[in-house]
């Protein structure tokens, strides 16, 4: 597929996904997320990237659907009208948007997001289902939706309660304010906020440690932790142990433990 409104590359591991739509401010329509499930499932399926890592052009990580485009119903990426009749506002979830982002909680890899600028509706989703979120001081997250009459969708109901907790995200939801990147820091949405000009070098930093990693490791860890929010003691327990074996048996595994005993560092291949 060539790519009209995205950038992908990989190099050394690690594969770069970057939404070019800055005259829109990165905003999704179908075509756009069309583009960006073939990049993640290349990253899926051809088991050369180690770590994704996601970004957007210019000032905005990604302002949400294209409401000019007819992103929230469905339009967009060559379509040229919206269906006739009531507009269905859900439909495009069922049919991209949702697709995409469990996409990207299922990767076999770890999956890093760059946050410049606004990170709203769905934009504000796809940045936090990063394992680990770096943001640029400019940066700010947006549950846009009450502010034209609809509800957060895209996982935010799902991912914003288990971050910021829920008298947070509730407000945020209702009130459609933005929280600034160091707000977000101290809430517990993200992981890092470091000034605008080292953004990309601090998350391809990051990108370059985790390629490096044991990447079938890695893949249990982001798995594991996710599927523990909604698990009992004894279910984690159980998942734990089950992630421990498959751990056990890769070749990481005792390249780590050879690496340990021979008081070096060890060269992870990802197998």
């Amino acid at each position: 597929m060539a790519y009209e409104h995205i950038i992908f590359d990989e190099a050394d591991g690690v594969a770069v996904l970057t939404i070019n739509r800055p005259e829109r401010m990165n905003a999704l329509h179908i075509g756009v997320i069309a583009e960006m499930i073939h990049a993640v499932d290349r990253v899926r399926d051809e088991g050369t990237a180690r770590v994704l890592l996601m970004t957007g052009t210019g000032r905005a990580f990604c302002s949400g659907a294209d409401l000019a485009g007819g992103g929230a119903g469905g339009g967009g990426g060559g379509e040229s009208k919206l269906p006739a009749g009531p507009p269905d506002a859900g439909k495009v979830l069922e049919t991209h948007f949702n697709p995409l982002l469990e996409r990207l909680f299922a990767l076999p890899v770890p999956f890093v997001t760059a946050i410049n600028g606004a990170a709203a509706g769905a934009g504000c989703s796809y940045a936090l289902a990063g394992d680990i979120v770096v943001a640029g001081r400019s940066a700010y997250f947006l549950q846009a939706f009450v502010n034209i009459g609809l509800v957060p969708d895209v996982g935010s109901t799902w991912l914003l309660p288990r971050l910021a907790g829920k008298a947070r995200a509730q407000a945020m939801m209702m009130l459609g304010e933005k929280i600034p990147a160091e707000t977000a820091l101290d809430w517990g949405m993200i992981y890092k906020v470091v000034d605008d000009a080292d953004l990309m070098d601090e998350a391809r930093a990051i990108a370059v440690k985790l390629a490096s990693g044991p990447t079938k490791s890695l893949a249990l860890i982001r798995h594991g932790l996710r599927d523990s929010l909604d698990m009992t003691l004894t279910e984690a327990l159980m998942v734990e142990r089950r992630n421990q074996m498959q751990a056990g048996r890769s070749a990481d595994f005792g390249e780590g433990v050879t690496a340990f005993l021979q008081k070096r560092k060890a060269v992870f291949t990802g197998k």
